[in-house]
């Protein structure tokens, strides 16, 4: 196999199962996620808002692919920052899970202040592919919806920890940001010795409502960074099938080599 291909990674904000979505519920439109994860075959996926039913569903309905990471609230269930490779090409050397907080590994923690009652966390995972000369981190995430400085706080505890990352790393996740605020900038800056770049810079709008946002009112709160080298990166498109999407973003993808 050649050695430092590129491949495929991808963020997937799911959205949650809301039976108050009616056909969009996610299970009812689950097939058609299957659809899109098999089509663009990522190596290595980041998913947000996972619930715990989502989550088993998965697990039991992607074949060839490992499905890894737990739930953000006190007793470990509840919305996950799922981490998904592929089982045939990927091998997993390290896991963790922590909370964005000043006590990341106090489950169900949370910065206070303006941050919403939902706890926020990061899956993070050391991988290992034959295509690639050394392992890689992978890290998913998933932003504050409702607080400035909690998505700062946790924009800089992302900073800080990959900083003490010595490979090369992928963040996958939905940021609740659009470019440019102080957030996002924040991990390009702060990140900026590893030669980070946002694989997304110049993708359209990401969330769409399952369709109820015209074009031109969508938002990018969905990014890939990464201080390796983006060669390609794309919004998955979501054409609806009699009114259904496949989820409330787009899902999105970059192909990345490590130099």
């Amino acid at each position: 196999m050649a050695k430092n291909k590129p491949l495929k990674f991808m963020t997937f904000n799911l959205r949650v199962d809301n039976i108050g979505d009616g056909i969009n519920a996610f299970s009812r439109r689950f097939d058609r996620v299957v659809d899109v994860l098999n089509r663009e075959c990522p190596c290595v996926i980041g998913f947000q808002e996972v619930t715990d039913g989502m989550r088993a569903r998965l697990r039991d309905h992607l074949p060839g692919y490992t499905v890894q990471g737990c739930g953000r609230e006190k007793n470990y269930h509840g919305e996950s920052m799922l981490i998904a490779y592929r089982t045939d090409e990927v091998e997993l050397l390290s896991l963790d899970n922590l909370w964005l907080s000043p006590t990341p590994r106090v489950a169900g923690s949370t910065f206070g202040g303006d941050q919403s009652g939902c706890p926020r966390m990061l899956t993070t995972a050391l991988l290992k592919h034959d295509a690639w000369d050394q392992p890689f981190r992978f890290i998913n995430t998933h932003l504050d919806h409702q607080g400035a400085s909690a998505r700062y706080l946790g924009a800089m505890m992302l900073v800080q920890l990959i900083s003490q990352y010595p490979e090369k790393f992928v963040l996958t996740g939905d940021f609740n940001a659009i470019p440019h605020t102080p957030e996002i900038t924040l991990i390009t800056e702060g990140l900026q010795k590893r030669g980070t770049v946002d694989c997304t810079a110049g993708l359209g709008g990401t969330f769409h409502g399952f369709g109820r946002l015209p074009e031109d009112r969508r938002e990018k709160i969905d990014y890939i960074f990464t201080d390796g080298l983006c060669l390609n990166a794309y919004v998955v498109p979501d054409t609806p099938v009699n009114g259904q999407y496949y989820s409330d973003h787009n899902a999105v993808c970059a192909e990345i080599s490590p130099e």
